[in-house]
């Protein structure tokens, strides 16, 4: 799935088990970056898809009393 790749990617848990859609023409932006111990990991980031909705607060019904995940 890929949003669970780039969860994983990010060091996060999964922010559902089984999402309830399939992402349609998911445009993911892959970064080669050197960390701070000179070494090279990769940085995934969903940039766009087409089965993307807007739905305020869905952080919050996925995931209660958790702040949003900060980016390594």
């Amino acid at each position: 799935m890929t949003y669970h790749d780039v969860e994983k990617n990010h060091g996060i848990e999964h922010i559902c088990d089984i999402p309830n859609f399939k992402p349609k023409k998911p445009y993911i932006h892959v970064s080669i970056i050197k960390d701070f111990n000179g070494n090279f990991k990769t940085d995934w980031d969903v940039q766009s898809c087409s089965s993307f909705e807007k739905e305020a607060g869905k952080w919050s019904k996925c995931r209660p009393g958790l702040n949003l995940p900060v980016q390594r």
